[in-house]
């Protein structure tokens, strides 16, 4: 987030409220994260589901733990703001932790692409969507990072990824589709969401910040192009992997069937032993 607001001169955009909800929400965002979604939380009636009526129970949630730290004497980075103040705060930080709900998604990005001809940024309206749509930038934006960085934190996800799926099948829900070990794994994942979530959003932000092509657009269209050639050459080793199988069984059942040559001797008659009559 920060680096976002640094590259777009957000500073002379935008006031010192709005930058300041930004950079609380990329510190609270996922504050007691459970390790489980809001489709496994709403699935298995957890508490959370229960407490939030299934409504971004995991959202809900960060904006409460946020909001009870905050409160607290020691960590109340607003407490010599005026009532209006904390107020637009408050509000700010909800709207913003709440936009990271991925069942949102859709909804989010066409109302930004449907004010981005006209985008002005003394409309309180715009500049609020653009503030969900920086927040969830920031939010998946790990493939924006040198790979040495990314993939480490790309292997913690899918962990936690199969974690999940295990414990649906375990539990008798139904499997998150992204998360199913046995069906999905690393560039497969990748080239999917980067295709159709990560693109999309990126360059939608870039037509309103055309600097930022080359921070965030090119490191992930590179990363497209690593997990791309990296799924094609899975396919390359299971389909030799195949080939040796099926070579294999070949080979099995002609050990196993006589030949025809074999076959023509076994049916020959027992020779006579010399001198026996």
């Amino acid at each position: 987030m920060y680096g976002l607001i640094w590259l777009t001169d957000l500073k002379s955009k935008m006031d010192s409220v709005d930058l300041l909800i930004m950079l609380t929400c990329a510190v609270c965002h996922d504050l007691d994260h459970t390790g489980y979604n809001n489709a496994y939380q709403i699935n298995a009636r957890t508490e959370l589901a229960l407490r939030y009526n299934d409504i971004s129970p995991l959202e809900n949630h960060h904006c409460a733990v946020a909001f009870e730290i905050l409160e607290k004497t020691e960590s109340n980075i607003f407490r010599n703001l005026s009532m209006d103040q904390y107020k637009r705060i408050r509000e700010g930080i909800i709207k913003c932790i709440l936009a990271t709900d991925m069942t949102r998604h859709n909804e989010i990005l066409n109302r930004f692409k449907s004010i981005l001809p006209a985008f002005d940024f003394t409309n309180k309206d715009h500049r609020e969507v653009l503030m969900m749509i920086l927040i969830k930038v920031s939010d998946i934006s790990n493939e924006a990072r040198p790979m040495e960085v990314a993939e480490p934190w790309l292997d913690c996800l899918l962990q936690e990824f199969y974690n999940q799926s295990d414990k649906e099948k375990l539990e008798g829900l139904p499997v998150t589709p992204f998360m199913d070990r046995d069906k999905v794994n690393k560039p497969s994942s990748q080239t999917g969401f980067i295709r159709f979530v990560l693109l999309p959003l990126f360059i939608e932000l870039a037509n309103l910040f055309p600097c930022l092509e080359q921070h965030i657009i090119d490191p992930v269209r590179k990363a497209l192009d690593y997990y791309t050639e990296m799924e094609k050459a899975l396919e390359r080793e299971k389909q030799v992997r195949a080939q040796s199988e099926n070579a294999a069984k070949s080979k099995e059942t002609t050990v196993g069937t006589p030949s025809s040559a074999d076959s023509r001797t076994e049916a020959l008659p027992e020779a006579s032993t010399p001198g026996a009559q």
